[in-house]
């Protein structure tokens, strides 16, 4: 993260403060040590390690597949903008097209190939029963389906980027056709991560209000969204978080944060995660 903001400094002249990158930050540094504890886990074939690695793999690979495609649909937009306009000394086009064929190939192998691998393995009956005769104790990731434990896992990992944004991002949120700032933007970003840190904890519990909790916070902040961006736009966003003028033109010029394509992206990245929410509302019928 850091060598890229050296080279995004180079090419737009200025660089981002660190506070914008830091939400990334903290996701790898999250993500080292659970890989690192997940490792030892799975070593010792710990039933809780296989739960939570095949439910790292499947989330791994749903994103892999989701940003593959995103970077199929954007990449030509990407090159246009990059391209057009007075080039940068050095930089021509068919260089860009091997860093962004490279870039593709990379995203490919890390974010699709190696995480199949994984779901693969650890979806195994083989190694679920290896897991289980080792490490015959209940543990805490038995109390509820997988697919249930994922949603939980995902909500609580939420909130700590939540408590992160009023450091990073100046906790600029969109609000029903506005932009909070500042006290009320930090509030809410809370409120968000109580919500979320609630909402886990019932269907951890196999609690159906919980399911409809998350169900209409996610329809009514998605409202809330679309009517924001329908006034505004995305760099208008990044100018109240703070980031230079030279990285917001150099983003203006792929056109991709203008106009309803802001609006169009969040409808289409979150179809998936309602799709799977309907997935997992059979789990919570089962209960007595």
């Amino acid at each position: 993260m850091l060598a890229g903001q050296a080279m995004a400094a180079r090419t737009t002249g200025a660089s981002a403060p660190f506070s914008t990158i830091l939400p990334v930050i903290s996701i790898y540094i999250v993500l080292a040590v659970a890989l690192v504890w997940l490792g030892i886990g799975s070593i010792m074939a710990r039933r809780w390690a296989r739960a939570l690695l095949l439910i790292f793999s499947w989330s791994w690979l749903g994103l892999g597949l989701f940003g593959v495609v995103m970077m199929a649909f954007f990449m030509r937009k990407i090159l246009a903008g990059t391209s057009s306009g007075p080039s940068h000394p050095g930089v021509d086009s068919s260089m860009i097209v091997g860093m962004m064929v490279g870039m593709f190939l990379v995203f490919g192998v890390l974010f699709v190939i190696l995480p199949a691998v994984w779901t693969f393995f650890y979806n195994s009956r083989h190694v679920k029963a290896t897991c289980e005769t080792r490490d015959p104790a209940t543990r805490w990731t038995d109390a509820c389906p997988l697919p249930v434990l994922g949603l939980c896992l995902w909500l609580l990992f939420s909130v700590p980027m939540m408590l992160v944004m009023p450091l990073a991002g100046h906790c600029v949120m969109p609000f029903f056709g506005m932009f909070l700032t500042g006290l009320p933007g930090t509030l809410f970003c809370l409120a968000i991560a109580a919500l979320w840190s609630y909402a886990a904890w019932l269907l951890y519990k196999l609690d159906m209000r919980g399911w409809w909790l998350i169900l209409i916070a996610i329809c009514v902040f998605m409202v809330s969204a679309l009517m924001t961006f329908a006034q505004h736009n995305m760099l208008e966003m990044y100018h109240l978080m703070g980031y230079p003028e030279a990285q917001i033109e150099q983003m203006q010029k792929t056109g991709l944060l203008v106009g309803n394509r802001m609006s169009w992206l969040m409808l289409f990245s979150v179809l998936p995660f309602l799709g799977y929410l309907l997935f997992v509302r059979k789990f919570l019928s089962r209960k007595s």
